[in-house]
């Protein structure tokens, strides 16, 4: 079964207790710092992750985090390491593999292999691997699907190839078929709070 990661980037903490808090403890997934760092200084109870693209100059935000989603370079697990020396906790990682599209962000199949081993000589934890859907807006509804499931049973596949567990994959457009294909975690936002 998965579990449900609330993204509540954009949303104001009445908002996420109304729409997801109310209603149980789920993860937050936040994709900018800057709003991880001040919702989660209103609320460090609660349990966040960073679903966002991770920058040097943003690092020094996520010492709230539990599980950061999106690492898609060694160097981002390098500086989440030497921070969390002063954090005295760090937090847990997946690895982002490439989807396809160009503008999107990620480690190849190819890389996968030799990036987990570096990430993981850092000392960082790496639980699983994240893979954001592509653009597949225009296709039929069977073709759309069919290309989605491809990717996530791809997905899943190198997961287990490399011995991890953790599957962040699926929005709310595609989560179904995220879970049918393995899912451990799907951000969920758009659904939550329309």
């Amino acid at each position: 079964s998965a579990r449900l990661v609330a993204v509540t980037k954009g949303q104001d903490l009445p908002s996420i207790e109304r729409c997801v808090l109310a209603f149980g403890a789920f993860p937050l997934g936040e994709g900018r710092a800057q709003e991880l760092r001040d919702k989660a200084a209103v609320r460090p109870d609660l349990e966040w992750h960073y679903i966002g693209t991770l920058q040097r100059n943003k690092v020094k935000y996520l010492r709230p985090v539990t599980l950061v989603h999106s690492i898609e370079a060694v160097w981002q697990a390098e500086a989440i390491a030497q921070a969390a020396q002063g954090w005295g906790r760090a937090p847990d990682v997946l690895l982002q593999l490439h989807n396809g599209e160009a503008q999107k962000h990620g480690l190849s199949g190819a890389e996968l292999p030799g990036a987990l081993r570096e990430v993981q000589a850092t000392g960082l934890t790496v639980r699983g691997l994240m893979v954001m859907a592509p653009d597949v807006g225009g296709l039929e509804d069977a073709e759309r699907d069919a290309r989605l499931l491809a990717l996530f049973t791809d997905t899943a596949r190198r997961a287990h190839d490399l011995g991890l567990s953790e599957l962040s994959m699926g929005m709310s457009g595609d989560y179904p078929l995220a879970v049918r294909a393995g899912a451990t975690l799907v951000r969920v936002g758009r659904s939550l709070f329309s």
